[in-house]
């Protein structure tokens, strides 16, 4: 279990560092909405750093995918947190990105809210009977939610919406690939090809990183990285750890001050993506920091 978990840090420190690449880029590059969509994500990977930092980001996936076949959901996302903390420091250092108070509140409780989680986690926790169609259930409940913020013109304009829409998406990723390890140990008989092709989980998870990685790049935009990630990878990682426990089995500790921890760690988290989805929109002079920064 410490073996997978460990791969699970790394995971989490190479997609922070990918994601810090595709953001240094984020002054370049166009923005991917209505008809300019496929034009804008052709130039994307058209661009060294952004397809460098892309697959910096999938190696990083791999080892996601190794670490949630062997561990509990819930657990390999408490594991993950690093990356946002690692994510944070790397903006303000080497982009030059500056919050204001109530933003580092909101940063830093969100931080202490994957802290509580990782102190509520308990070797004993058992995994139940897999319900596919509980998970689906949950992950149309969960797009709808995910797609109210776009309705609202000021989360729009900030980039918040994106952000927050795209740690819906993957964190329902996060939850169709722990299925898809589900499926293909049952079906463990039939060949690797076949599994692949006849597993819906995979096209799932495979739809839903690629609409997340568009949003964020979206959001990074219109958001400062500190702001934008940290919305985006509190929900990519509070979805499956609710996901893990409705659709997998997952249990909550049986200790009542885990537990309490465990419960209080979702209301901190929640209140502190309040706070930074209030956050203004990044301003031109944040923009021209940011790329005076990445070009010194």
């Amino acid at each position: 279990m410490i073996f997978y978990l460990s791969i699970a840090i790394v995971a989490s420190v190479l997609m922070a560092l990918g994601l810090l690449m595709m953001k240094s880029r984020s002054a370049h590059l166009p923005m991917a909405a209505g008809a300019n969509t496929i034009g804008a994500i052709v130039a994307w990977i058209r661009d060294p750093m952004w397809i460098g930092g892309l697959g910096v980001q999938t190696a990083g996936w791999a080892l996601y995918v190794i670490a949630v076949s062997r561990a509990p959901v819930s657990m390999v996302a408490v594991m993950m947190q690093g990356g946002i903390a690692l994510f944070v420091i790397a903006s303000v250092v080497i982009l030059g990105e500056r919050a204001n108070r109530r933003e580092w509140v909101g940063i830093g409780a969100i931080v202490l809210g994957m802290l509580m989680l990782t102190l509520s986690l308990q070797a004993g926790e058992t995994e139940g009977a897999f319900e596919p169609g509980t998970l689906l259930m949950f992950s149309a409940l969960l797009t709808v939610a995910g797609l109210a913020p776009m309705a609202v013109a000021r989360l729009n304009a900030s980039g918040a919406a994106a952000a927050i829409l795209s740690g819906v998406a993957f964190g329902l990723g996060g939850l169709f690939t722990k299925a898809m390890t589900e499926e293909f140990t049952a079906s463990a008989a039939a060949s690797l090809a076949l599994r692949i092709v006849s597993n819906p989980y995979v096209y799932g998870l495979i739809v839903a990183n690629i609409v997340g990685i568009v949003l964020l790049q979206n959001s990074f935009h219109s958001a400062r990285g500190i702001i934008a990630m940290p919305l985006s990878g509190a929900l990519s990682n509070i979805v499956p750890i609710a996901g893990g426990m409705i659709a997998f089995g997952e249990r909550l500790p049986t200790g009542s001050v885990p537990a309490a921890m465990r419960i209080g760690a979702f209301a901190l988290t929640i209140a502190a993506g309040a706070l930074l989805a209030g956050s203004r929109a990044q301003s031109s002079e944040d923009r021209i920091v940011t790329r005076a920064a990445v070009e010194n």
